[in-house]
């Protein structure tokens, strides 16, 4: 099974919660939860359904809450942190969708918070944002309070939570360590404040709904993510948003953005987003959301026998560390599918901390692996959850094109013809020129246009517009063509372009997929981050069989999204990494009075020597392999690895 059929298999497992929850509602009458299921140390879950008109639930809805215990030493929070290039009221945070927030920083569960602009709902990823109302992340006063958004959730230095309900003026942040806002309070010192909402405009309506509660001591926080806009979840109104509150445990609460844009994500055991709820973005358009507001948590897996597992990828092994809560021997299932399906030796003496090395991996390559334990007491079997890692990938680096390379250039129509290969003729083009392309007819144009681009190569000013392709080509030579090289690529693209390496395609960026064929009017697909190329697209693609020793041509065809559009941008450095065999690292650590030696590398043999001087002889053994215990400890030992 591979991670999107696991991922699928996972959500087929949540809808068929919904679907058994709600059919028990429509059986035993409103509201029924499934009572907290542990996600994560810390974070509990629970799903709750209505549907029958009773006291504060009049609609048919599934709400998805969290409770997070903010007195747990490893949970932290972390609130939308500031745009790479911040300027405040303006580019304040990176748009991303809640899964790409959870991608992005490694949070285990995570829901959209603050109101934010531009609302255009599906732009790129990483395009700058502005939020409203108070936003503070990790210290950094990121937004701040306004009137319109003002009910605020703090959280001190001691992650003790409170609710503001009207911060406006704005109140002091001393000791604030994070903070998000919504629109309006729902609950009030326990008491569901939220009819008097009614009838105030189509916010206060039936919708999908996103709120924040915190429990009388502040030491809970209760997230609720209402369902709206579907069969199964019509969605709700603000005081049936606080009633949810209330059942879950919260004295104060909330209203946050909601709408299509209320989702909330998880991480599963692969380390992937996996949504909990069923946004109605997604129904709609079968895509999350663009949001410029974020709210996510840290927190470790719930313990179970198997536990503090932690891997150190080397380029062709890992070593493996975990602890059992009762002695066991163990065995690690590993491989590049999921399940993973080789099993590697067994750990031969029952313990409870163990240290497990896999050899014999490909470099820079994805595995997936499992802990099976045995308990020595009883025999029996314990699993823990399939996991994942990617081994390292050791390169040398060469910059083959920096990003003021020359380049030669035309926007001559060029369909039919070989212009991509190495001996074609383009000694009629322009140039060459300081490798860089900014046509723009109109007076914007970003100040990376303008000053790291710089260029500018003749544009389309009889049609008042830049041309809708631009052909660039450059050339670079390298001594060698070695195994396994790659292509480390940063551009700046203003929208879309493609690679090729002596006449045979390389990469597209923003343009139909292959085999689709670009021609000079094809158009590309999307624009990156802010319309303009603010932010770099890099990736990295294997160049086995089309490098060749001496002279190589990269050329670029760079596209426009809109025959209408007043600009095109392209600038690109490209860096050759060819993989080399990484120095080994010696460690060691302690398994109760045993010391244990681990490294990385199967290649190698363990030596020990008196002291640094000398003389070395390998360990004893016919086959030393990571980790190696050392029994002897009468003497002071020095040790190495060696060739």
């Amino acid at each position: 099974m591979n991670p999107t059929s696991q991922r699928a298999g996972q959500s087929r497992l949540l809808r068929l919660l919904l679907l058994s929850l709600l059919w028990t509602a429509r059986l035993l009458g409103a509201p029924e939860t499934t009572g907290w299921i542990p996600l994560f140390k810390g974070v509990d879950y629970m799903i709750g359904t209505n549907s029958t008109s009773s006291g504060d639930f009049t609609s048919l809805m599934v709400a998805h809450i969290l409770r997070v215990d903010l007195t747990d030493p490893d949970v932290r929070l972390l609130p939308t942190p500031p745009h790479t290039n911040y300027l405040a009221n303006q580019r304040e945070t990176a748009g991303r969708t809640v899964s790409q927030f959870v991608k992005a920083y490694g949070v285990q569960v995570a829901v959209n918070a603050n109101f934010f602009s531009p609302t255009d709902y599906y732009l790129p990823e990483g395009t700058a944002m502005r939020l409203d109302g108070l936003s503070i992340s990790d210290g950094f006063p990121v937004s701040p309070a306004n009137q319109g958004e003002s009910a605020s959730v703090l959280f001190d230095v001691n992650r003790t939570a409170r609710i503001v309900h009207t911060n406006w003026p704005a109140g002091p942040t001393n000791g604030v360590l994070h903070a998000v806002s919504g629109d309006y309070p729902i609950l009030v010192a326990g008491r569901n404040i939220s009819r008097a909402y009614l009838g105030g405009g189509n916010i206060h309506g039936i919708q999908p709904r996103t709120a924040f509660g915190v429990s009388r001591d502040g030491t809970l926080l209760f997230i609720v993510c209402i369902d709206g806009r579907q069969a199964h979840s019509i969605g709700a109104y603000d005081y049936e948003t606080a009633a949810w509150m209330l059942l879950a445990g919260a004295h104060d609460a909330v209203n946050m953005d909601g709408g299509g844009s209320a989702t909330m994500v998880m991480q599963d055991s692969l380390g992937q987003p996996l949504r909990l709820n069923a946004s109605s973005a997604v129904a709609d358009s079968g895509r999350e959301r663009t949001v410029g507001g974020h709210f996510g948590v840290f927190a470790k897996p719930v313990a179970g026998f198997v536990n503090d597992i932690a891997v150190t990828p080397a380029d062709d092994g890992a070593v493996l560390r975990f602890t059992t809560t009762a002695p066991a021997v163990v065995q690690v299932a590993y491989g590049t599918n999921n399940p993973p399906d080789r099993l590697g030796t067994t750990n031969g003496s029952p313990a409870t901390g163990h240290t497990v090395r896999l050899g014999g991996l490909v470099p820079g390559t994805g595995y997936y692996f499992r802990v099976v334990a045995m308990a020595s007491a009883d025999g029996a079997r314990h699993e823990s959850e399939v996991r994942f890692f990617t081994t390292t990938r050791t390169v040398e680096t060469l910059e083959v094109v920096p990003l003021a390379a020359s380049w030669r250039h035309t926007t001559a129509g060029l369909d039919g013809v070989g212009w991509t290969s190495p001996g074609y003729d383009d000694s009629a083009w322009s140039g060459p020129d300081r490798g860089v392309l900014w046509v723009n007819t109109s007076a914007a144009g970003t100040t990376l246009d303008r000053e790291i681009l710089g260029g500018e190569l003749v544009p389309n000013f009889a049609a008042g517009l830049p041309f809708v392709s631009y052909y660039l080509r450059t050339r670079f030579n390298v001594a060698a063509a070695p195994a396994g090289a790659t292509f480390a690529v940063e551009a700046y693209i203003d929208d879309g372009a493609v690679f090729h390496l002596n006449g045979r395609e390389l990469h597209r960026v923003r343009m139909p997929e292959a085999p689709a064929e670009v021609l000079r009017a094809t158009l590309a697909t999307g624009t990156p981050c802010s319309g303009n190329a603010d932010c770099t697209d890099t990736f990295t693609v294997p160049v086995d069989g089309l490098l060749v020793p001496g002279e190589n041509v990269l050329a670029v065809e760079v596209h426009n999204a809109s025959s209408r559009s007043s600009d095109i941008t392209f600038g690109a450095r490209v860096v050759l990494e060819t993989p080399v065999v990484a120095p080994p690292v010696l460690g060691i650590v302690r398994d109760g009075p045993v010391p244990v030696l681990e490294w990385g590398g199967a290649a190698f043999r363990l030596q020990q020597a008196d002291s640094p001087a000398g003389p070395w002889t390998d360990v004893p053994g016919s086959a030393v392999t990571s980790p190696y215990r050392i029994t002897d400890t009468a003497a002071t030992r020095w040790f190495r690895l060696a060739r």
